[in-house]
């Protein structure tokens, strides 16, 4: 997974940042010529190939272009790309120095939303696809830059008014439902990946990843991982499970639109009660006490409650939503064993020095543990 400190405050995929120069980094590359052009050294980028590369595909590219690296680190990196009339696609490869292909696999996040492209799911249009070595050494693949906002605090949020704000609550959910409405034969990914027993593998994966990278002994989360086992209700038809659907995983508009859908790097086949669960977890309402990543956009007024999001949900897809509280636990669960991961990497080294809030990570391993246990008893 792109782990849940990708969860934490990156930029994602074609994200406008929300900072205090909103509105200057929209006016710029409007238009304006870059200062940058192809032959400038960007770790990663052969700038000279990937502009033959682009402009072969692309005839109304306007060379040199300029690359700026938009986000890195230990997942797959993502550049901006702008040509001298401001036009801006996307660039998404590996990271530097990467060893494993599954885990950072440019084939199945162009083909996940090349198909996607003609449904109701909105994702970026896509460019092209490289697997030819020869260009930059690995594969990559091009996408068209999509304007938007990634709300990620609640001072994020007030870009919306609180109107806009309600309105995408709705919208985040009807979309969720699209994805999860997918044909997965005519578009063409009923073969993206295993379909049944969903919940089941992510159970054991996660376990095992949890003991293999923590770095201490909570008996919670194995007690809590044993009563999930035992209590995976029966999955129900396979859909496109999404993996990491939040609010800053999308594009919006200031009008509450979702403009496209980010991050597909862990998107497989399975059970979609899997994706609606994840979205409660990370759905912070104001005044709630467990904040898992800090500050979420959510608990800004204006958005829904977590209950109107699962009565719309049940409304769109005309799912059973009566063992929600089930997928809730295994969500809180999951992020439980998510975040000691990250925690265990700062703490050890392997991720530069850590954050000067590094002890959140470690408090919400156990509060979300605590959690996942009480959202059992409820269930």
């Amino acid at each position: 997974m792109s782990d849940a400190a990708s969860a934490r405050r990156a930029e994602p995929v074609n994200a406008e940042p929300v900072s205090g120069d909103v509105s200057d980094h929209h006016d710029a590359g409007e238009g304006t010529p870059p200062t940058d052009v192809a032959g400038t050294a960007v770790p990663g980028i052969d700038a000279a190939a990937v502009t033959d590369w682009i402009t072969d595909r692309e005839p109304s590219v306007a060379p040199p272009l300029r690359f700026d690296l938009i986000e890195g680190g230990h997942s797959n990196l993502t550049y901006r790309v702008t040509d001298t009339a401001g036009r801006r696609l996307v660039l998404r490869r590996p990271p530097l120095g990467h060893v494993l292909e599954s885990a950072h696999d440019m084939g199945r996040e162009h083909r996940i939303m090349a198909a996607l492209a003609p449904t109701d799911v909105p994702v970026p249009p896509m460019v092209g696809l490289c697997t030819d070595r020869a260009v930059l050494g690995v594969d990559f693949y091009v996408m068209d830059y999509v304007k938007g906002h990634v709300l990620r605090s609640p001072a994020d949020a007030l870009l919306l008014d609180r109107d806009a704000r309600s309105h995408l609550s709705g919208v985040l959910v009807d979309t969720l439902a699209a994805i999860h409405a997918v044909d997965l034969d005519a578009v063409g990914l009923a073969d993206l990946g295993k379909q049944e027993s969903y919940v089941e593998r992510q159970l054991r994966r996660w376990h095992r990843q949890f003991h293999e990278g923590g770095t201490r002994d909570l008996p919670l989360i194995d007690a809590v991982h044993a009563e999930l086992t035992r209590r995976v209700p029966p999955q129900g038809p396979a859909a496109i499970v999404h993996g990491d659907y939040r609010l800053d995983n999308c594009l919006v508009s200031t009008s509450g639109e979702v403009a496209a859908v980010l991050d597909w790097e862990i998107c497989t086949l399975g059970d979609p009660l899997a994706d609606v669960g994840m979205l409660l977890v990370y759905w912070i309402e104001a005044g709630d006490v467990l904040d898992p990543l800090g500050q979420a956009a959510t608990s800004a007024p204006g958005f829904w409650p977590r209950q109107r999001l699962l009565e719309r949900y049940a409304a769109a897809s005309g799912r059973d939503l009566g063992d929600i509280a089930f997928y809730h636990a295994f969500g809180q669960w999951k992020l439980a064993c998510i975040l000691e991961g990250v925690y265990a990497r700062y703490v050890g080294g392997a991720k530069g020095d850590p954050p000067p809030d590094v002890q959140h990570f470690a408090d919400s391993v156990v509060e979300l543990s605590h959690a996942a246990a009480a959202s059992l008893e409820q269930g």
